[in-house]
């Protein structure tokens, strides 16, 4: 067997996000293999899918077909109902932040059939989740206060993946901005539980970071002090007035379906792969309904007088 390359972390900043190894550090000294992210990413009880789950998301067909067949029949039941019979808008706002390598079009169908429903859906303005993780949770940040001025009340995200982990990092470090999230295939407990064709795409960005392309992951973003901090982040404790579902599926190929489910979440399971949960129309129900919460309406009894 060929020996693994190994590099060190060198002292410059790789990503405009993440502060410098330094020499001498725990971190700074630490020796990462060129398509292994760090051991604390993985923790005890979590493993990454076989090389075979990936076949599993052989599936994403049948849940793009649902889709097609769905959005179709909703397009002409929407032409033969009235406009003021359709639903009205919910005041809360809703973000939708993709999944990694991914873009806001890979949200648009749920967009769509969200916005049917009467939800003021809005993009996280991401072409593509491949940066830094802390830049791309400061950004999302700054999103999240642009709507909150906008529409004047808190936001309700929703994130694919990587960014039900990024959506949940920003939920308990600005609950003033969030009043729930809700996760799909989000692996919050083990990030680094994930198929090896997805660790090879994390390889490739570090491989262009070092060859000097900017605005990609950097090898501090997978094995230094900002994936401690990403991965801290993903777990910090959550205000109780912060609604949280979890959306999870043992099909999934790409993540370990057990990192999915957060011990304070409303963990929901779902027969889908991991890439079809963005527009399969069962887990676009699942959504919807965690967007609404139920509010418990209360009624002023008259009990009399006392003599």
């Amino acid at each position: 067997m060929a020996p693994v390359n190994t590099t060190r972390a060198s002292g410059k900043t790789e990503c405009g996000g993440c502060p410098p190894f330094h020499k001498g550090s725990g971190l700074g000294s630490m020796t990462v293999t060129q398509r292994t992210m760090a051991a604390f990413l993985t923790p005890e009880g979590f493993s990454q899918p076989s090389a075979a789950a990936v076949l599993r998301e052989g599936s994403v067909l049948t849940e793009a077909g649902r889709y097609a067949v769905q959005a179709f029949t909703a397009r002409g039941a929407r032409r033969r109902t009235p406009y003021g019979s359709r639903p009205v808008r919910t005041s809360e706002p809703v973000l939708l932040v993709p999944g990694f390598m991914a873009g806001d079009s890979s949200l648009g169908p749920m967009s769509r059939s969200l916005r049917h429903q009467g939800f003021r859906t809005y993009r996280a303005d991401i072409r593509a989740n491949i940066g830094c993780t802390l830049t791309a949770a400061t950004q999302l940040e700054e999103r999240l206060e642009e709507i909150t001025q906008r529409r004047g009340s808190r936001v309700r995200i929703v994130g694919h993946s990587l960014g039900g982990m990024l959506a949940r990092g920003v939920a308990a470090r600005r609950p003033d901005l969030v009043a729930g999230i809700v996760t799909m295939g989000s692996p919050m407990l083990a990030p680094g539980a994930h198929h090896m064709s997805l660790a090879r795409s994390v390889d490739l960005l570090v491989r262009l970071n070092r060859a000097g392309v900017r605005n990609v992951m950097a090898e501090d973003c997978v094995a230094g002090h900002c994936a401690q901090e990403s991965f801290a982040q993903a777990r910090a404790e959550l205000p109780a007035d912060v609604d949280f579902t979890a959306i999870y599926s043992r099909r999934d190929g790409i993540v370990d379906w057990r990192a999915c489910i957060d011990p304070v979440a409303r963990a929901v399971e779902v027969r889908s792969s991991h890439v079809g949960m963005a527009f399969d129309p069962a887990v676009i129900a699942v959504v919807s309904a965690a967007l609404r919460p139920v509010v418990a309406s209360v009624v002023e009894v008259d009990r009399g007088e006392i003599a």
